[in-house]
């Protein structure tokens, strides 16, 4: 991988390193880069002059959701190099000597500690994913509806980056010694899933119904 982390790399270099053949950055990046780019979408429709009505109250609860937005954003582009951090933290650890029982030991802490550093940073994609799709639902229902389609994608692309967290988090468990902590994720992935599915039908709805509602008067 690229020293320059990510974040700051050009987008061009950004989808070279993502199409080289290292393993970073891999699927848990590109999750909370397409979960960082629905976020900012939501920020540009809720940040327009115009709202669905024009009222004062739907220009609040915009100007409420970029605050919120702003935060969520952050929190996802940092997980765009962390997760690559925690793969790399894993490659490492299965790398250490093991040559006798002191460093067999000290491997297998390391591999434990470092996989749990490699599944909490896409439980968190999908947690922030998740409560950013609750974030898209207000924008469609108060944003303009010329904007409309830009919800959409970015409700899509939350939704994608919160499905793909998951199955980060999913291919890490069975090697997870800690079976309550195991279970205790798995049962939160689940729900999470849930919740991203139901989120991602309310912005739809939300949708249909601003394109059914009479159009604002000039």
């Amino acid at each position: 991988m690229d020293s320059m982390p990510l974040l700051d790399q050009t987008l061009r270099e950004l989808l070279t390193a993502f199409s080289s053949s290292d393993p970073t950055p891999g699927g848990g990046s590109a999750s909370a880069l397409a979960s960082a780019v629905g976020a900012s979408l939501l920020m540009m429709v809720a940040g327009m002059p115009k709202t669905r009505t024009g009222s004062d109250a739907e220009r609040a609860a915009l100007g409420g959701a970029i605050t919120r937005l702003t935060g969520l954003r952050q929190q996802l582009s940092e997980a765009i190099d962390a997760d690559t951090a925690a793969y790399d933290q894993v490659v490492a650890a299965y790398r250490l000597p093991k040559a006798s029982p002191e460093e067999r030991q000290a491997r297998s802490s390391a591999i434990q500690r470092a996989l749990r550093t490699a599944t909490d940073v896409p439980l968190g994609v999908m947690r922030v994913s998740a409560t950013t799709l609750d974030e898209a639902a207000a924008v469609a229902a108060h944003g303009s509806r010329a904007a409309s389609s830009d919800v959409g994608v970015a409700a899509g692309l939350l939704r994608a980056g919160g499905v793909g967290a998951g199955l980060n988090v999913e291919i890490n468990l069975p090697a997870v010694k800690d079976a309550t902590y195991a279970d205790a994720v798995r049962a939160e992935t689940r729900a999470l899933s849930e919740r991203i599915d139901r989120a991602a039908a309310a912005v739809d709805a939300a949708l249909r119904a601003s394109e059914a509602a009479p159009p604002a008067k000039p």
